[in-house]
């Protein structure tokens, strides 16, 4: 645990997450204090609660008092180039994520989980099967609960399911997770990383930038740019896919579901019993698989979870079914790569509806897909 008693910390954000790092920080001895550029509602009200528990803070602009500290912690939705965080860094301030502080209170071990697409599935799959096993266990980051507001009720046999994104992972310095699963790295978020696909994929690489001899990473063997960016790691790759048998992993034989780990192989599944469909979430479950398995799930128990896990909210969730049509709500494909994977999963005609905002996307490879 790192001691921050008496350190004079800035948090920037007040919502959730910074709101969560503020009380975490101030209860273990720290100056906090708390800036946010913006003045909405919940951004006062947060600031008025954090007042009442005798953290100060600022809203509508950052102050110069923000950059009188030694420490910066930044919650996820703060760009890595904001004024802010540029500033603090001219100055020599350390400026370090949410999860990063957090991590310095957590006794758990850690399971991270990244990706372009698939994450909050796998995340929230692997949360499930935990559940369901009976494991102790948390989940939190990206998902929507700050890892701050939870990291002390782990003790040292609960699970800490994380989902993290390259932006949190920009700001780590010790963040060690005992698994690391990153789904896939396909272009996305390209606009926050100069529209360079190296610099994204490499924020996702730091995943494994702490891990050592023992610790365990999860990778998509079907991945061009995963197998490009996440080599060398002193932790053990353990791999997955849909497309070829593995000499240690989860692949598909036939018509099931197997893995192959420490020497051990389990045919976890047959594939038409898993209820979430496409080869996208079977690479989710693939991954939610190793990683329960290397916290010591069982292959049944696994099962059991696969079988009736309905996926996610706005993850190609079925809406409604009116005289034969099927309205399914995908709105969480937000990048190109999740459309098409989303439109091979269906053999029935298709009529989508899409829109939002571009981030520096390649859409050629979905023009015959969407033609048809």
């Amino acid at each position: 645990m790192v001691d921050v008693r008496g350190k004079k910390i800035s948090v920037i954000g007040a919502e959730r997450s910074g709101v969560a790092a503020a009380q975490l920080l101030h209860r273990h001895g720290a100056a906090v204090f708390v800036s946010d550029f913006g003045k909405g509602e919940s951004t006062l009200r947060h600031l008025e609660e954090l007042q009442a528990e005798g953290i100060p803070g600022e809203s509508g602009g950052h102050s110069e008092r923000v950059y009188e500290c030694s420490l910066m912690v930044i919650s996820p939705g703060v760009p890595t180039d904001a004024p802010v965080v540029r500033e603090a860094q001219q100055r020599g301030i350390e400026v370090v994520a949410e999860i990063e502080a957090a991590s310095w209170f957590c006794r758990g071990p850690i399971i991270a989980i990244t990706g372009s697409n698939g994450k909050t599935t796998t995340t929230t799959l692997l949360g499930r099967i935990l559940s369901d096993a009976k494991k102790k266990h948390v989940v939190a980051g990206n998902i929507g609960t700050a890892f701050s507001s939870l990291v002390l009720d782990a003790d040292p046999e609960t699970v800490v399911v994380l989902e993290v994104s390259s932006f949190q992972l920009d700001f780590i310095r010790s963040f060690r997770p005992r698994v690391a699963v990153v789904v896939n790295i396909t272009r996305n978020h390209l606009d926050r990383y100069g529209n360079s696909m190296e610099r994204y994929a490499a924020s996702k690489a730091r995943i494994v930038m702490n891990q050592q001899p023992g610790d365990i990473l999860i990778t998509n063997a079907d991945d061009e740019w995963t197998k490009k960016v996440l080599h060398g790691s002193s932790s053990t790759n353990i791999r997955f896919s849909t497309t070829q048998e593995l000499e240690q992993g989860a692949f598909r034989r036939g018509g099931t579901l197997v893995t192959r780990m420490a020497g051990k192989e389990a045919s976890v599944i047959a594939l038409d019993e898993i209820t979430i469909k496409g080869d996208h979430n079977l690479q989710n479950a693939m991954a939610a698989t190793l990683a329960a398995q290397a916290v010591g799930v069982s292959p049944a128990h696994i099962k059991a979870t696969l079988r009736n896990f309905k996926g996610v909210e706005h993850r190609q969730e079925v809406v409604r079914e009116v005289d034969g049509i099927t309205f399914i709500n995908n709105s969480k494909a937000t990048t190109v790569e999740a459309v098409e994977m989303s439109l091979r999963s269906y053999d029935r005609p298709i009529v989508l509806m899409m829109g939002g905002k571009d981030k520096g996307n390649d859409y050629s490879t979905i023009y015959g897909l969407v033609k048809e």
